[in-house]
Formats: structure tokens, sequence, C-alpha cells
């Protein structure tokens, strides 16, 4: 017989009592989060940049924008929160995708959450010129210091850096959805054409970032941009965060993946930090200490590790 098959109930009840007490959250809840966070930003996105960026800022009139932030000074105001409050937000929706996603393959769950979080980053870099925008219009020291057209042209080239960083951050977005898509695609629980429309949706993030840095006349194609970028990242987006809210994580217990091992046992091989020590403390004998090794390290597939690819 072979030896793993053999031991493999022994390896799996050390792991899993080694290991499954650091797991706080499990995958149902995480997609909960990440649904509503999905909601949460799908709104807030649409009213700060559209109703409020849009609508307040005049690309290259630096006085008619002055003046509708002077006599809109409090949904400026909100606009800004709602940035700050789409930077918190995708924090959380970053950690709650990995946790959905590690099940299907940890490190490109990790890339996806990484790649979030540097959108994130750019785009709280991209709020502090709104910051600065909005104390050049406000502040009664810098309107002593300078004219009001100076002061209304350097608040407009503040307002257009928060685009340009914020810019630079969607092409770290759309490579967030390009390896979320994929792991969408493989899943065996996840509408295939979802994951396509994400890779879609991401693909388009980059190529208009690209386009910004590479076509000098980019004003002229931006409505056909636009268009490309927005029609499949709405459509992809919406479908995403329902399926989260809805159908993501359900029927996970006792279901097995493609591979033969269930969800549930998948989630108590993910050590989520656990070193080798703690793991050999349990260990029964008839593990190989160099598994138990390779093991915590994340060089070992579950299906090696429990012998069930081997008969």
């Amino acid at each position: 017989m072979n030896t793993a098959t053999a031991t493999s109930p022994d390896l799996t009840t050390a792991f899993s009592g080694a290991i499954a007490p650091s797991l706080t959250t499990d995958r149902r809840k995480a997609a909960l989060i990440a649904g509503v966070g999905y909601v949460l930003l799908f709104g807030l996105a649409i009213f700060a940049n559209f109703f409020v960026r849009e609508g307040l800022v005049v690309a290259d009139d630096a006085t008619a924008t002055a003046a509708n932030i002077a006599q809109s000074n409090g949904l400026f105001r909100v606009g800004l929160a709602s940035f700050l409050a789409i930077f918190l937000i995708d924090i959380v929706v970053a950690w709650a995708l990995y946790i959905v996603f590690r099940t299907e393959q940890r490190d490109l769950s990790l890339v996806a959450a990484w790649s979030r979080l540097v959108y994130t980053v750019f785009l709280g870099v991209a709020a502090i010129f709104f910051f600065q925008a909005l104390a050049l219009y406000d502040s009664p020291a810098i309107a002593e210091a300078i004219g009001e057209a100076e002061r209304n042209a350097h608040a407009l080239i503040g307002l257009e850096l928060f685009n340009s960083a914020w810019l630079i951050g969607l092409a770290a977005f759309g490579m967030h959805l390009i390896v979320l898509g994929y792991l969408v695609v493989r899943s065996a629980v996840a509408p295939r054409l979802l994951g396509l429309l994400m890779i879609v949706a991401g693909t388009a993030y980059v190529v208009d970032t690209a386009a910004h840095s590479l076509l000098a006349n980019y004003d002229s194609v931006a409505n056909v941009l636009l268009v490309m970028v927005a029609v499949p990242s709405i459509v992809a987006e919406g479908w995403f965060g329902l399926w989260l809210l809805f159908r993501a994580g359900r029927g996970d217990q006792g279901r097995s993946d493609r591979n033969g091992v269930s969800h549930r046992d998948g989630a108590a091989l993910d050590h989520g930090g656990a070193d080798a020590g703690t793991i050999l403390q349990s260990r029964p004998s008839a593990v190989p200490e160099e598994l138990v090794h390779q093991f915590a390290r994340g060089t070992v597939s579950p299906n090696l590790q429990l012998g069930v690819a081997q008969r």
C-alpha cells in the first residue's frame, strides 16, 4: 500500500489540528464582506468621480473650476470624503477577496490582493491633491501670499495631478482584475463568462493608461476608450459583486473540488502563517519531517500532503 495513502488521515488530523485555529474567516463570510464592499464602492465611485470631480472640474479652465467649487464647496468636500471612504473600503475588499480565492490558487490570490492594494495606495496619494486644491481655495494665508488667478491655476494643477496619480493606479487595478478573472475562470463554482469579462475589463484599464502615455492625440480617441473601459468594467464588476453576495462560498462544507480535496479541508490546510515548528509538535511519526517543512513554506500541494491523488 502506498505510504502516503496509508498515513493521509493522520496527516490530515495533524495539519488540521495545528493550523485550523489560526483561520478566523471562512469563504462565505469573506465573500459577503467583499460583496457589500463592492456595492458601497460602486455607489461611492459614481458619486465621487462623475457627480463631483467631473461635474465641478473644468479642464483647462481654472477660473470656471474655482467658481464651481466655491459655489458647491460642501459637495466638493463630500466628494473628497467619498474618495477617502473608497480608499479604506478597498483595503478590506482586497483582504476579503484573497480569502475567497486562496483555495483556488494561493499565490495568484496574493498577486490579485497586492495589485488591488497598489491601486489603493495610488488613490490615497491622489487624494492628497484634492486636499491641496481645497487648501488653495479656502486658506486665507495662501490668499494673502499669492493672487487669485495664480491660486486658481495651482489648484487646477492639483486636481489634474489627482487624475494622473489615479490613472497610474488604475493600471494596477487592471492587473488585479486580470488575475482575479483568471481565478474565476478556473474556479469550479463561478461562471466562466464572468471571469472572461473581468479579464477583458482589466485589459481595458491597462490599455487606457498606456494610451494616455503613448498617444499624443489621446483626446481624439478618449470617448472610444471610455466606452471600452466603462462597458466591460460595469458589467463584470457589477456581476461579480452580485455573485459575491449571493453565490460565492455557498455549499463549501463537505463539497469536494476538482482535485478531490474538500474546501473545508483546503481551508484547514491553508497554514495562514503557521511555521514548521508549530506543525512538527503534533506531527505523527509516519509523516516525513521534510514534508512538514515544505508544507510550511507552501511548496507542497494539498494533494501530495494528503496523498489523495495517489491510489
